[in-house]
């Protein structure tokens, strides 16, 4: 039996791109067959997803075409950090993915974006959200990297959303690049490109596709030494997930381009059951209005939907930072693992059953936990054997008691009060899967056919479908007379409307037959048949995107980077110098009476960065070599913090420590040197920045080891890539605040009472370490690493590369430890200690010692 056709309606043009994820073959035909305009998908390297199955070179063009014949676009997921030696490798992906046909590729590493464009002018590009973008600024620099579509960081709110549109409709360029962003699916709680806990703690880079999920752990909250008790609430890092489903109309009316459903690890039921639901939705709001602004203010989620979006995969359904800031709601803290629906708390366990406070809908065969509190050790459920209902007990609660099979349940563990969660209903598990199984298309594309000819003539058919391709055949037998049952509209419309089995409906017929004509059937299927194939074939040829034919990448000798890349920096240091990173006043003086030369103030405050100015001015009035000193500000910059830009200007600095679009902007033309947060791992970004907006260096990303690191710095004139040689690792860079979430009762910075400013805040991992939390003048958090980390065994090795200037970054460490470790490290670039000497040295006199670091692999 050929499975029922779904049709979709008439969509008008300002209805957003409805983008699904996909991991493997079964998540794409789940999507498509549930309405998405588009998918994204990653290859077997380079992408954010590497645990996804994700899908092979070899796979692409046939996968192209599959999609193309279903009226489906393809988008490949190549969002991440690309090292020196594996730009070749790139390039050949890059060249595959448009001989293929792809629609586009997502990139996060600013060389790539290079790459693209130096390969082909019109391969389509999109910024993905691994770029950080959070401002009209960050959309400015996709726009000049050659990006088509922008994907805005999970954290930006509606009215930002706005904000970014109407500064970029003033955009001198003209037309504003679409946005794209989140509406559905997990919720990273730190800014995705700037999250370096899985390569802190174990050299498992979120940048390279690895991530750890280190925030789905529990913590523990240390405030001035002492901890919080903060009850079941252990899990302060795990964001609820995300679900825009009732906010579509704003986001429409704020004039996104293209909804996006996170997803690529989970299951092809996950993403049929969520993309319905949002092509559902879409589909009656544009049935209901010709324009945006006549869509309804508020769109309400029916019952059924939320169920079904809850049992697909929930820790808790959010709208995220969409509405803006709440701490309080966006991170319960109870748990950080799927749930699913709530259905009640155990009142009472007798007889090997329980009997529950039902609130929410229960059925044999349905699967459940049992939540103790204690989400990070094993659990008790099991699937439901027989549920019986036991009367109200003078509540207007439902009593149900139910029943499981012989031994599944340890009722020792099951106490009374205990939440019990639905985490499976197989019926409803069962109507997502066919949705999709099989071979025959379930969600059909519109086509409008033409006929027209006369007796004595062959019969034309036209077929036309929704992207505007057309075939025209012809039939073998002529039209004759009609003395009865002459081809009418109906007829036509019955003979040439049965494409079961095709991906297409016919939408529409126009008749031009003159006169009462006929042809034999047999003859109308088979145009019918000869007219779909010929479509077929035309949808499946791929897109011709113009490619370079000579390679641009490969090893380059010191006389090639000379002859081609950025010219070498002014006033470079004959040897290597040390350049020092301070947070505090404290710091600051104690780098000054040591003699540092190259001070970064990274103050939490900008308020006190003319103060620190006018210190080592005061300092420098009595030394022979005077120090210079640099402010940094935020990583992120979002609309209406242009104030920041002004304080650090109105600092009188040196120069500027610039971390993201709106600092190179707004700093251009000054003294900057870029910081890690870009993200550079190869020459092509490094050149980009160096030239582009005349930083004197680059400091290199902290996802590259030693072989990586040296690379790239043999493919940039020397003095030009900055190395942090000892820091603790910024890991968490979060919008989410944990002062405000777990100190205060309020929302945001509004009502919060800042104890930020208060309170020294850390925290406790399961194996006991206190990582710093720190809180930035935009009211985002950073969470640092409990434990320092060294690169000094590798210093000799980078010096030999070029590298001249290594910087040494302090957290809460006080002047004394402050002059100690710069002290050491000046000998050791000195050449008078070695490294391992050094390193032995650091973890005698730290307290939790000090790791090798991430330029150590293995």
């Amino acid at each position: 039996m050929v499975p029922e056709c779904r049709v979709p309606p008439a969509r008008p043009a300002w209805l957003p791109e409805l983008l699904a994820p996909a991991g493997d073959w079964d998540c794409v035909r789940a999507a498509v067959e549930n309405g998405a305009d588009a998918i994204y998908f990653g290859l077997e390297l380079f992408n954010a997803r590497m645990r996804a199955r994700n899908f092979t070179v070899e796979e692409l063009p046939a996968l192209m075409e599959w999609l193309h014949l279903r009226g489906v676009r393809g988008y490949v997921t190549f969002n991440t950090l690309v090292f020196e030696p594996e730009l070749p490798q790139a390039e050949a992906l890059l060249r595959a993915m448009m001989v293929a046909g792809v629609d586009a590729v997502v990139v996060q590493d600013v060389g790539v974006a290079r790459l693209v464009r130096m390969l082909s002018p019109d391969f389509p590009m999109h910024a993905s959200t691994q770029m950080t973008i959070t401002s009209a600024a960050g959309v400015d620099l996709a726009r000049e990297l050659g990006c088509q579509l922008v994907v805005l960081a999970r954290e930006c709110s509606i009215p930002e959303i706005r904000r970014i549109q109407e500064t970029q409709a003033r955009h001198p360029a003209g037309r504003p690049l679409p946005l794209e962003v989140f509406v559905h699916g997990a919720l990273c709680v730190a800014y995705s490109g700037q999250c370096l806990t899985s390569e802190s703690l174990g050299q498992r880079s979120a940048n390279r596709g690895e991530c750890a999920q280190a925030c789905r752990l529990p913590y523990g909250l240390v405030a001035d030494d002492r901890p919080v008790p903060l009850g079941d609430r252990q899990y302060l890092l795990s964001p609820q997930d995300l679900m825009g489903l009732e906010l579509l109309p704003e986001l429409i009316r704020a004039g996104v381009a293209s909804l996006k459903i996170e997803g690529r690890l989970k299951s092809p039921e996950y993403v049929a059951n969520v993309t319905r639901a949002y092509r559902q939705a879409l589909d009656r709001l544009a049935a209901m209005a010709r324009t945006p602004e006549e869509l309804p203010p508020v769109w309400n989620v029916d019952p059924e939907t939320r169920y079904g979006l809850e049992m697909a995969f929930s820790r808790g359904l959010y709208t995220g930072w969409l509405r803006g800031i709440d701490n309080q709601a966006l991170v319960h803290g109870r748990f950080g693992k799927k749930r699913g629906v709530y259905l009640g708390e155990v009142v009472r366990v007798e007889n090997g059953s329980v009997i529950l406070a039902a609130v929410g809908p229960v059925r044999p065969g349905d699967g459940v936990v049992f939540d103790a509190g204690h989400p990070e050790v094993e659990e008790e459920g099991g699937r439901v054997h027989a549920v019986e209902p036991v009367g109200r007990d003078g509540s207007d609660v439902a009593r149900l008691r139910l029943r499981f099979g012989h031994g599944t349940i340890r009722w020792a563990r099951v106490r009374p009060g205990q939440k019990v969660w639905k985490t499976s209903d197989p019926a409803l598990e069962r109507s997502w899967r066919r949705s999709f199984e099989g071979d025959q298309p379930r969600y059909c594309r519109p086509v409008i056919m033409r006929v027209r000819g006369q007796a004595g003539a062959p019969m034309e058919l036209c077929v036309t479908d929704e992207q505007g391709r057309s075939v025209t055949v012809r039939s073998a037998l002529r039209l004759e007379p009609a003395r009865d049952r002459p081809l009418t509209p109906e007829v036509l419309q019955e003979q040439l409307g049965r494409l079961g089995g095709t991906p297409f409906y016919l939408a529409g017929l126009e008749c031009a037959l003159e006169g009462s004509v006929l042809l034999p059937f047999r003859e109308l299927n088979r145009l019918r048949r000869e007219a779909v194939a010929q479509l077929e074939r035309l949808r499946k040829e791929p897109p011709r995107w113009t490619v370079r034919a000579e390679p641009v990448t490969g090893p380059r000798t010191r006389d090639e980077v000379s002859a081609d890349g950025p010219a070498p920096a002014p006033g470079v240091p004959a040897g290597p110098a040390l350049t020092v990173l301070v947070r505090s006043m404290e710091q600051l003086d104690a780098a000054l009476n040591w003699g540092a030369e190259t001070i970064y103030c990274d103050f939490e405050n900008p308020k006190q960065y003319p103060a620190a100015v006018e210190r080592v001015r005061r300092i420098n009035a009595g030394r022979s070599r005077p120090a210079t000193i640099w402010v940094a500000g935020p990583r992120i910059c979002k609309p209406g913090e242009e104030w920041i830009l002004r304080q650090l200007a109105a600092s009188r600095a040196d120069g500027f420590l610039v971390r993201n679009a709106d600092q190179l902007y707004h700093f251009h033309g000054q003294r900057c040197v870029g910081d890690a947060t870009l993200n550079v791992a190869n020459h092509l970004a490094a050149a980009f920045f160096l030239e582009r907006f005349g930083v004197e260096r680059v400091t290199a990303s902290y996802d590259l080891d030693a072989d990586q690191l040296e690379a790239l710095v043999r493919a940039l004139p020397p003095g030009r890539v900055e190395v942090t040689l000892h820091q603790h690792m910024p890991m968490f860079h979060m919008e989410h605040c944990v002062f405000c979430a777990f100190l205060s009762q309020g929302h945001d910075y509004r009502d919060c009472g800042r104890p930020c400013e208060k309170h020294r805040v850390q925290l406790r991992d399961r194996v006991g370490a206190l990582h710093p939390v720190k809180a930035d003048a935009g009211c985002r958090n950073t969470v640092f690493n409990a434990r320092a980390q060294t690169g000094a065994e590798y210093a000799g090795r980078l010096i030999r590369a070029g590298v001249r200037h290594f910087r040494i970054e302090f957290v809460e460490e006080p002047g004394d430890e402050v002059v100690r470790t710069l002290s050491r490290y000046a000998a050791l670039l000195r050449g008078e200690i070695d490294g391992e000497t050094l390193w032995r040295e650091l973890r005698l006199v730290h307290q939790l010692g000090v790791t090798r670091g991430t330029l150590r692999r293995g």
